[in-house]
């Protein structure tokens, strides 16, 4: 009988490892791209923390998330009525003096910090929840931020690689996952799809999770997190290419994992020039990963470097690669479908 068990779970984990690919590959360019096209839309006005373009892309993904068979995962307390509500929203409010403008005669951090002013912000972490099966208890989370930096007066930043790019990764990833599990191969692990705002104001969601958690930190195997995948930079001839960082910092494993998969699948250059701890533009402190960092859950930070039109109005859509931002997507999937079904976690340095 013992071996009778033991054949049928390595069978249940063989055919786990050779759906990878079918899942991946059903992520498309045109999802992508749809994605991207709303979440840089006028009516979306720069999606800056706080302001109403936010909380319509909050509603957009939150939407995504029900559209494809993710249930609520957030519970609450009604603050009239004491019953306890599900949500996909993480809601937070927390004080910053950070202001972000891109006009010549701006004198905002000038006064605020004159005067040592902060303002609260009010924004959304959205959670998408992806139960696994017999080690549902452990989670990969993967991040993204969906804020961006607004409108100034009439001219609006509609972020399409900052981080357009990276949220429409986390929602087709979400739509694969959900694909293996509605087909009976969901993961084994749990995978939260967790698009945070405030990222541009100091990474206050991803802050504030890790402060808060809604799923225990001790029990998150590893964070994927997602920050411009869409453009080309300077250094490259073409997009086939992305940037990691973090990767061996807290876990050798990890790195090893990631090399692996990218060599059995991808086939991505995998560049290493900004994973240390002091390179110069400090890349590895400035995305919603270092929160996870912090509190010693090894990541891998996605970056393809940035560009002529960073932080700029002219980060526009039609400058997508949508064939690198694919492959990078899938990479992600297949890394965080390895992590989720393999038996043991990555082991910390």
């Amino acid at each position: 009988m013992r071996k009778i068990i033991l054949i049928n779970l390595i069978f249940s984990v063989s055919v786990i490892a050779q759906n990878n690919l079918k899942y991946a590959e059903t992520i498309k360019k045109s999802e992508l791209e749809k994605h991207i096209l709303i979440l840089t839309s006028d009516s979306l006005e720069g999606r800056e923390t706080g302001k109403p373009g936010q909380k319509k892309a909050a509603n957009y993904i939150a939407n995504h998330f029900e559209k494809i068979g993710i249930p609520p995962s957030v519970t609450t307390t009604n603050k009239y009525t004491k019953r306890k509500e599900t949500s996909y929203f993480q809601k937070f409010r927390v004080k910053s003096n950070r202001h972000l403008c891109k006009c010549d005669d701006c004198d905002v951090d000038f006064v605020r910090d004159l005067l040592g002013v902060k303002r609260w912000i009010e924004g959304e972490n959205v959670l998408g929840y992806i139960e696994g099966s017999d080690l549902k208890e452990e989670i990969i989370a993967i991040t993204a931020h969906y804020d961006h930096l607004g409108k100034h007066d009439t001219l609006i930043f509609p972020g399409a690689d900052d981080n357009g790019s990276g949220t429409a990764a986390t929602l087709e990833i979400a739509r694969a996952f959900m694909l293996a599990k509605k087909e009976g191969n969901g993961p084994r692990r749990s995978i939260l799809i967790m698009p945070v705002s405030g990222e541009e104001k100091g990474l206050l969601g991803s802050k504030y999770y890790t402060k808060k958690p809604i799923f225990p930190l001790e029990n998150t195997v590893a964070n994927l997190n997602i920050d411009m995948i869409g453009r080309i930079d300077d250094w490259h001839k073409d997009g086939n290419y992305v940037y990691l960082i973090g990767s061996d910092m807290l876990s050798q494993e990890l790195h090893d994992i990631s090399e692996e998969v990218n060599n059995k699948y991808t086939n991505l250059e995998l560049d290493y020039t900004f994973n240390q701890e002091d390179d110069p533009n400090r890349y590895y402190y400035r995305s919603d990963h270092y929160n996870f960092a912090k509190n010693k859950i090894p990541v891998i930070f996605y970056f393809n470097g940035v560009h002529e039109d960073y932080h700029k109005m002219t980060d526009t859509i039609e400058k997508i690669d949508f064939e690198k931002t694919k492959k990078i997507t899938q990479l992600i999937f297949l890394t965080a479908w390895d992590l989720a079904n393999r038996d043991e976690r990555p082991k910390l340095n």
